[in-house]
C-alpha cells in the first residue's frame, strides 16, 4: 500500500471508527474518519478516496441511501457496507445497491483491512440502480452466525446472475428457502419458482414430472401434461435432492443443460425452455460420482456455484432469534400464547446436537407452544430433549443421536437399490444395543432384560440367536 491509497470510514460509533482508522492506518492507509454521512456528497465533489467504508444506520442519511447516490455519481468508488443489522435484506440490498462488499458487525479487523485492500485494488465496472430499503421486512432466512453471514453474502453476490447453484447441506437446514431467495432476488423474481423434489416421486413418473408427456404416452395419459421445466420457463426451476435422480434421467437432464430444450415423454417436438436451475443435496455427490452413482459431467454441469448450508448445531448462536421467529409464528397461525422461554429451557435448546436441523427447532418450538398454557415454556416442555441436557453436543438426546447416525449412514447409499431395509437397520442396530446393556448391567440379564423391556426368555434367544457372548457377575 502507498501513501496516495485513501481510505474514508463513515459511522456515528467512534469505537468502530478508531479500531478501523488505527487498523488502516497500520497497513499504510490514508484514514479520513466522518461520523455521519452529512455533507459526504458535496465533500466527494472536491475530492475522492479511493474507497470508501460506511455504516448502514446513521442519524440523517443512511448507508444504502448514501451508497445509492454515489453509484449514481460516483459508479467507479469502491463502497464497503458494515452493519449490525446482518440480515439477508441487509446483503442483498448492500450488493444490488453496488456494494463491493458486505461487512457485518461484529468484524474481524484484518478481514477488514484486506477487504479494504481490495476494493482499492478492484477496478470496479459500472453499477446501475438503487439500494431498497427493506430493513422492517421480515427476513426469510434467520442467521447471525458467521457461516451463515457467508450465506447472506453469497446470495447477495448472485443477486445479479442466473448462474447454476447447488447448495449442500443436512436435512432441514433450509435449501429450498435459500433457492426461493435466490430466485426472489434474481432477475427472474416476477418469473414462476417450481420445486421438485426427486426423493419423493416415484422412480416411473419423475421423467413426466420433469419434461411431461404427450396423451396416450403411457397407460393412463389421458391428457397432455405440462412439466415442470415447462412450468418454469422464464424463472427457477428447484431439484431439491439431487443425488437421488436415477441415472437414466441424469443423461437427459444434462442433455436439457446443454442444449435448453426438452421433449415431453411420448412426443417428437422439441421445445425451448429458458430455465435457471437450482439443484440441492444433502448427499455427497463427489463420493456419488467415484461410485458411479451420479454422471460426474452432470456434477460439474450442477456445481457451478457451490453454496454450503451450515448444520444448526454449528450456528446455536442463531437459536434464539429462531424460537421467537417460531414461536411469533405459532402465535400468528394457531393462536398460541407462549412468547418465550427460560434460561433454563433456552440453553437446554442450545446444548442439543439438533440432527433435524432447523426444521427440527420449529417443529419442537410450535409443539411445545401449542401444548403449553404457559406464556414462557420452561425444560418440562421439551420432554424429548430433557435428556440431552447438559450443555454439549454429545448428551444430545438418545433418539437424536440415532437419528444423526442414521442419517449420516443411509446419505452415503442408494435406498432405491437397497431391499428389506427396515429389517437390515434392525439386526444392525439390536446386537450391539444388547451388548451394551449387558456391558452396563455386568452381564445381569434379568436387569438387562428389564432395561430393554423385554422378557427374560426373548433376550435369552436373542442372545442366542445374534452369538452374542453373555457375561456374568
Amino acid at each position: 500500500m502507498t501513501e496516495q491509497e485513501r481510505v474514508w470510514v463513515i459511522d456515528d460509533d467512534q469505537s468502530i471508527r478508531w479500531v478501523l482508522e488505527k487498523a488502516l492506518e497500520k497497513a499504510n492507509m490514508d484514514v479520513k474518519s466522518f461520523p455521519s454521512a452529512s455533507g459526504i456528497l458535496n465533500t466527494l465533489e472536491r475530492s475522492r478516496p479511493d474507497v470508501l467504508i460506511t455504516d448502514v444506520r446513521m442519524p440523517g442519511m443512511d448507508g444504502f441511501s448514501l451508497l445509492g447516490e454515489i453509484q449514481a455519481r460516483y459508479p467507479d468508488l469502491p463502497v464497503i457496507v458494515i452493519t449490525a443489522h446482518s440480515d439477508l435484506d441487509s446483503a442483498v440490498s448492500a450488493y444490488r445497491g453496488g456494494a463491493f462488499e458486505y461487512l457485518p458487525k461484529p468484524f474481524d479487523v484484518d478481514e477488514a483491512v484486506e477487504l479494504t485492500r481490495r476494493a482499492v485494488e478492484h477496478s470496479r465496472s459500472s453499477k446501475t440502480g438503487a439500494a431498497e430499503r427493506t430493513a422492517s421486512a421480515v427476513p426469510e432466512i434467520i442467521g447471525e452466525a458467521p457461516a451463515m453471514q457467508e450465506v447472506f453474502r453469497a446470495i447477495g453476490r448472485l443477486s445479479r446472475s442466473n448462474i447454476t447453484v447447488l447448495i449442500n447441506g443436512e436435512s432441514g437446514t433450509g435449501k429450498e428457502l435459500v433457492a426461493r431467495a435466490l430466485h426472489r432476488h434474481s432477475p427472474r423474481a416476477d418469473q414462476p419458482f417450481v420445486a421438485l423434489n426427486m426423493a419423493a416421486i416415484p422412480r416411473d413418473l419423475l421423467e413426466s414430472e420433469l419434461f411431461g408427456h404427450e396423451r396416450g404416452a403411457f397407460t393412463g395419459a389421458q391428457t397432455q401434461r405440462v412439466g415442470r421445466f415447462e412450468q418454469a420457463d422464464g424463472g427457477t426451476l428447484f431439484l431439491d435432492e439431487i443425488g437421488d435422480m436415477p441415472l437414466e434421467l441424469q443423461a437427459k437432464l444434462l442433455r436439457v443443460l446443454q442444449e435448453k430444450e426438452i421433449t415431453r415423454t411420448g412426443g417428437n417436438t422439441t421445445i425451448q425452455v429458458n430455465t435457471r436451475i437450482v439443484a440441492a443435496t444433502n448427499q455427497d455427490l463427489k463420493e456419488k460420482v467415484r461410485n458411479k452413482k451420479f454422471r460426474e459431467d452432470l456434477y460439474y454441469r450442477l456445481n457451478v456455484v457451490p453454496l454450503e448450508l451450515p448444520p444448526l448445531r454449528e450456528r446455536q448462536e442463531d437459536i434464539p432469534d429462531l424460537v421467537d421467529y417460531f414461536l411469533a409464528k405459532a402465535a400468528e397461525e394457531y393462536g398460541t400464547s407462549a412468547n418465550g422461554l427460560t434460561k433454563e429451557a433456552m440453553d437446554m435448546l442450545r446444548s442439543y446436537d439438533w440432527p433435524g436441523n432447523v426444521r427440527e427447532l420449529e417443529n419442537i418450538i410450535q409443539r411445545a407452544a401449542l401444548l403449553s398454557p404457559d406464556a414462557m415454556l420452561n425444560a418440562a416442555d421439551f420432554p424429548g430433549l430433557i435428556s440431552g441436557q447438559g450443555g454439549s453436543a454429545n448428551n444430545a438426546s438418545l433418539e437424536g443421536l440415532i437419528n444423526q447416525k442414521l442419517q449420516s449412514s443411509l446419505s452415503q447409499i442408494d435406498l432405491q437399490e437397497m431391499d428389506n431395509l427396515y429389517e437390515m437397520v434392525l439386526h444392525q442396530m439390536e446386537r450391539p444395543l444388547i451388548n451394551i446393556v449387558l456391558e452396563k448391567t455386568r452381564g445381569n440379564q434379568v436387569k438387562a432384560a428389564e432395561v430393554l423391556g423385554i422378557n427374560r426368555n426373548t433376550l435369552r434367544k436373542k442372545i442366542q440367536a445374534l452369538n452374542i457372548t453373555a457375561k456374568r457377575n
